[in-house]
């Protein structure tokens, strides 16, 4: 198919009429979507979703949709794609919507260097672990405490550029890519994992979403900080760039490793008529991937950082990291994945106490069926710590449990 030579005006049109399905050729059109349905057992510790203090996403035994979306895929040339995912939820504030929506540019070249440009709504790619459709994980049913926060708080409303070199166009056993991306609307980033601290679930915000929390009477009072018990994570308050800059580097088909940097520029003193304030969020990751064999493989990711709200109102460091051993066989693949995540304080209000800790523990086995149904279990313990559970009279330590029998359809 020979490039179509249209402006931007051109192309948004494009996009309308094969969504519509009148392009009469004009693209290529994929569609594909999974639903996934849970029998969960688990303990009653409230939910943050219910404005609890548990870290876990469900408070009560019982079946549920746990997770449901369909991906669109339009290629719009031989050069430029299309990608959206919209998503259903039963729970959280909001229902049903968008996850990520992008154009992909991956212009053809005879050279050993390739270029690739993104612009939309997206994750970044410093997950080795939520590398399925829809950015779930093939590994485990719930998602590491990193890659937890990156699903509820982290999103790029803005532009990624790169350049790689695969090893095969230079007759070397080693890849690599060198990224970098600037962006808007993601202030508040480091309200949750401040406030609340680490969490452990499954489930994305949706574009314009509303997480909800625990209402903390620092929190809320306002004669101390005056912040609402929610956050609306992709806000744009001030007006500032961010940025992030990464560095992927493959030896083989065997060892993987992926370096961000990112940073909102957010200014902490802005705030906007819901009272939510810019958070100045940055942190490094550094994700690890070894394969053994066609079967067995090491995954691991470890992140630190800091965030800052207000005059240093809240000011924290966060660390965490885990560790996960997955192997297939045949159509079985069991996976265990240990979780530690830490946020220590250091600002100007100690009424407000924000420190908080803990660690998981999570197994998982997924049989595939067939091509298009999955059977999994999966069982998951943790212990956590959040000081600021005091202020709301409960006890700041907390052992949470969860078993799951998973039933999952994919088209």
């Amino acid at each position: 198919m020979e490039t179509l030579p249209l402006n931007k005006p051109s192309y948004l049109l494009l996009v309308v009429l094969c969504v519509a399905g009148f392009s009469g050729g004009l693209c290529a059109q994929e569609i594909s979507g999974l639903v996934q349905g849970n029998l969960t057992k688990t303990d009653s510790t409230s939910s943050y979703q219910n404005q609890g203090t548990g870290i876990l996403r469900e408070d009560n035994s019982g079946v549920a949709i746990a997770q449901a979306f369909v991906k669109l895929n339009l290629e719009l040339t031989d050069e430029l794609q299309f990608e959206s995912v919209a998503n259903y939820y039963q729970d959280g504030e909001k229902h049903l919507g968008f996850t990520q929506a992008q154009l992909v540019y991956k212009p053809i070249v005879n050279s050993k260097y390739k270029l690739r440009a993104r612009a939309g709504f997206f994750y970044p790619r410093m997950s080795l672990e939520n590398v399925e459709e829809g950015w779930l994980s093939p590994y485990t049913y719930t998602q590491s405490a990193i890659n937890s926060w990156i699903g509820e708080e982290l999103r790029i409303a803005g532009l990624e550029v790169s350049i790689n070199s695969p090893g095969r166009a230079r007759r070397s056993p080693w890849s690599w890519e060198l990224i970098g991306a600037t962006y808007k609307a993601n202030d508040p980033i480091g309200t949750l994992i401040s406030w609340r601290g680490f969490a452990m679930h499954d489930r994305q915000s949706l574009h314009n979403d509303k997480i909800r929390f625990a209402q903390y009477p620092t929190v809320v009072d306002e004669n101390l900080i005056f912040h609402p018990s929610y956050v609306e994570p992709f806000h744009e308050l001030d007006g500032n760039f961010g940025y992030y800059i990464g560095a992927h580097v493959r030896y083989l088909n065997q060892t993987s490793f992926r370096y961000y940097f990112y940073d909102n520029l957010a200014d902490p003193l802005e705030v906007n008529e819901q009272r939510l304030y810019a958070w100045r969020t940055k942190f490094h990751s550094f994700a690890f991937q070894h394969k053994f064999n066609n079967s067995t493989r090491l995954i691991s990711q470890w992140m630190t950082g800091s965030s800052v709200m207000g005059n240093s109102f809240v000011f924290v460091n966060f660390d965490a990291w885990y560790l996960m051993l997955s192997h297939q066989q045949n159509e079985h693949r069991y996976s265990v994945r240990f979780d530690r995540f830490i946020v220590e304080e250091d600002d100007a209000i100690p009424e407000d106490i924000n420190s908080s800790d803990g660690y998981g523990l999570t197994f998982a086995w997924r049989y595939d069926m067939s091509a298009n149904w999955q059977l999994g279990f999966e069982q998951h313990v943790n212990k956590n710590t959040a000081q600021n559970r005091v202020t709301l009279d409960e006890s700041i330590n907390v052992n949470q449990h969860q078993s799951k029998v998973v039933i999952q359809f994919r088209w």
